[in-house]
């Protein structure tokens, strides 16, 4: 059985009592407030404006910003991806899209194992630029630049394939600065075999 408290004729026991205080003159012609609001108004006239002229001005880009994705090749230029799929795996959004084909003899300069993707696709609509494909990958095959993915008019344009993910031979990325000194250091030791 719920007891209701006599004092404030709650269930909880919570309720407040609230004053009706009188406005004063001033308060009820609102003059004060109207006054206040127009100064905060003026103020704003002499500020520094907070728009940025973009693309004529651009804002600097934070070293650590996720943009735009790329896939790594290595030192031979053959591509690092092996399309174990572990990126489309660990992306909350669904967005990566691959299919794996094994290496033939003649295209041995081109990959790097002997499984490669041969479709490879990022939907920039529903990418949400978390990174976690770039944690999740075992080969470093793919990083977030700090490049702005660019706007287009249609839909089918942002599904971003090899052709403008894979980095161009002669156009190397650097993705030095998404690394950590750990990995960096882990990287230069040749005796382990991720890095022959």
């Amino acid at each position: 059985m719920t007891t209701i408290n006599q004092n404030t004729g709650s269930l909880s026991g919570r309720s407040r009592v609230v004053s009706n205080k009188e406005m004063t003159f001033a308060e009820r012609i609102y003059l004060p407030a109207i006054v206040k609001g127009f100064g905060i108004t003026i103020g704003h006239f002499f500020k520094k404006s907070a728009t940025i002229q973009y693309p004529e001005v651009k804002r600097p880009i934070a070293e650590i910003y996720r943009g735009k994705h790329v896939l790594k090749r290595d030192d031979e230029g053959r591509e690092r991806c092996t399309a174990c799929g572990l990126c489309a795996l660990s992306c909350p959004a669904e967005a990566i899209t691959m299919i794996a084909a094994e290496r033939k003899e003649e295209e041995m300069h081109l990959y790097r194992e002997e499984k490669y993707a041969t479709v490879y696709e990022i939907n920039m609509l529903r990418c949400i630029f978390c990174g976690l494909c770039e944690e999740a990958c075992p080969k470093e095959a793919i990083f977030l630049t700090n490049e702005i993915v660019p706007s287009d008019l249609h839909r089918s344009d942002f599904i971003y394939g090899k052709d403008r993910l894979v980095e161009p031979l002669g156009k190397r990325v650097d993705v030095t600065h998404r690394q950590t000194a750990k990995v960096l250091a882990f990287k230069k030791d040749k005796n382990q075999s991720h890095n022959s």
